[in-house]
């Protein structure tokens, strides 16, 4: 736990928050300011800041937590679908250092995009230059 983290706060219930599941690993509350209606942030309790820290288990462990959180949202909400994401850091709109996946249920008509709609920048370089770096 960090003592300065927000979310490792609410984990340990020491700041109050609408929780939607949680397990032994994992917190899901609803979001304080939601995109739609059942905006929920899914956390780790143990404190990483980013996809770079967390370790494999904990990984396992938050990716399950959204998958029980999105299927509660599902049930009890009935969206017409869901985006599940990551913001990684601050540059990617990550705002709280603890890494957290946000559930955000959709409805046909919301005026939402997909995960393409979040950034439209120009490649830098062709793919095949890209690609180089990777092997």
């Amino acid at each position: 736990m960090s003592k300065d983290c927000i979310f490792c706060k609410i984990a340990a219930g020491e700041i109050p928050s609408h929780k939607i599941y949680e397990d032994d690993y994992v917190l899901a509350f609803l979001d304080i300011h939601p995109c739609s209606t059942g905006h929920a942030v899914v956390i780790p309790k143990k404190h990483f800041e980013s996809i770079e820290e967390i370790d494999s288990e904990n990984l396992a462990f938050l990716n399950d937590g959204a998958r029980r959180t999105a299927k509660k949202v599902y049930s009890v909400l009935k969206p017409d679908g869901m985006n599940i994401g990551l913001n990684d850091k601050p540059a990617a709109g990550q705002a709280v250092p603890h890494i957290h996946l946000h559930i955000i249920p959709r409805w046909k008509g919301d005026g939402g995009g997909s995960m393409h709609s979040i950034v439209r920048a120009e490649a830098t370089e062709p793919a095949e230059e890209i690609i180089k770096k990777f092997v």
